[in-house]
């Protein structure tokens, strides 16, 4: 069950280790990467029980998405990241960014996969099977979502990017969750509409970023702009 659980988070890094053609992040700063996501997952595990004790709530699949889980996690997750990211003078091209923010939160989400996939009632082949295909590379895909803007606050200084490096990623993980627990008519085709548009989206956004890149070599010519 651990190698079941781990497998996709492996083959998620190593795409965007691949992808990130033009000047690698060393591997000790990708090992952080992974460590604040691990880190991050006991802080949004601590802040969802201060939650639940403090707010008492019933658990419906409106709260659910919106606040106990995407508010938590992403939250959580923008503040590592911002931590990893501020003062780090490895962060010197815009694709940084996303590859930062992508192996945070599938640091984050190696753990959370385990405690799924391992768990006595849930877990098993078939549920680390549709958490391959499905929560796994929506927490990547949010991942993408937050590193791209916070690239844009970091090089182009628009300091509204910082606001939507949040914000985003926030809204995507509570229609995402939103559509998978409400379980209503047309939900199922609004949920793979919504996976087809990040996947879209963030492919995108990945080969802008790299054609954005300083180290980019002056033969590849390229018309992008911010």
């Amino acid at each position: 069950m651990i190698q079941a659980a781990t497998a996709p988070i492996v083959a998620g890094l190593f795409y965007l280790y691949i992808r990130d053609k033009y000047e690698k992040e060393p591997w000790r700063m990708l090992v952080w990467g992974i460590l604040f996501g691990v880190y991050a997952t006991f802080v949004i595990y601590g802040a969802g029980l201060w939650l639940e004790r403090t707010f008492p709530h019933p658990e419906t699949p409106l709260y659910t998405s919106f606040v106990s889980s995407a508010l938590v996690e992403e939250a959580v997750k923008f503040l590592f990241v911002y931590a990893l990211i501020s003062r780090n003078p490895q962060f010197n091209e815009p694709f940084d960014g996303i590859v930062y923010a992508v192996f945070l939160s599938l640091g984050f989400a190696w753990i959370e996969n385990m405690v799924y996939v391992t768990h006595p009632i849930w877990g098993g082949y078939g549920t680390a099977l549709s958490r391959a295909v499905i929560s796994v590379p929506g927490h990547g895909l949010f991942g993408v979502q937050m590193g791209y803007w916070l690239a844009r606050w970091r090089f182009c200084r628009q300091s509204h990017a910082r606001t939507f490096a949040f914000l985003l990623p926030y809204c995507y993980h509570s229609v995402f969750n939103f559509l998978l627990l409400q379980k209503m008519p047309g939900d199922l085709a609004l949920f793979l509409g919504l996976q087809v548009w990040l996947w879209i989206d963030g492919l995108r956004k990945m080969r802008r970023l790299l054609e954005l890149s300083p180290f980019r070599p002056k033969r590849e010519k390229s018309s992008v702009k911010w």
